[in-house]
């Protein structure tokens, strides 16, 4: 990773609220709010397979992440979910601190992880934000969160804009794969 750089993302994703991602299919809107935690726990199933792929240190071009990096960086959007929902749900108003998911994959050194310990903390993480999920009451749906960029959501609405990065992030993973697969 220190000698190839990918572009950083700069994309606004939040309109995945809005309509369905032409990239990877998946529609945040058509489900009721309580199939989050489980739609949660359904978007980390695939990733222990896909860790478990020959090629998952392979970039299948020099500026798209590995599906080793993906993994990574889905684990971590876990981890950050249980955290700022976590504080949705107990705080008033709270306001999120910008987090670089790029800066993250080179100082935490994505490339280099165990994909077998990457997949059980996967699993780990998705079932916690998928239990946190599970508790929300009818009441809470709407406490609002302010993410650092001043994207707003909502409990509900965070839920639904979250869900969207690691199914969107399979897609990419079993692409990449495709392209090594079919690569000279």
């Amino acid at each position: 990773m220190a000698t190839v750089t990918i572009e950083p993302e700069t994309k606004n994703w939040t309109w995945v609220l809005e309509r369905a991602c032409e990239e990877c299919g998946f529609d945040t809107r058509p489900f009721p709010n309580a199939q989050i935690g489980p739609l949660s726990r359904e978007a980390a199933r695939p990733w222990p397979a896909l860790l478990a792929d020959p090629l998952v240190r392979v970039r299948p071009r020099d500026d798209c992440w590995s599906g080793l990096e993906y993994g990574c960086h889905v684990r971590d959007v876990f981890r950050l979910g249980s955290i700022r929902l976590g504080r949705m749900l107990r705080e008033d108003d709270p306001r999120f601190a910008n987090w670089d998911q790029d800066e993250t994959a080179v100082a935490e050194r994505y490339d280099l992880q165990d994909p077998a310990q990457v997949s059980e903390e996967i699993l780990v993480a998705a079932t916690e934000l998928a239990d946190l999920y599970d508790t929300v009451l009818p009441d809470q749906w709407q406490r609002p969160g302010l993410r650092s960029d001043g994207a707003a959501f909502t409990v509900e609405s965070f839920g639904r804009y979250f869900l969207h990065d690691p199914m969107h992030h399979i897609v990419d993973v079993q692409r990449g794969f495709e392209a090594l697969n079919r690569a000279p």
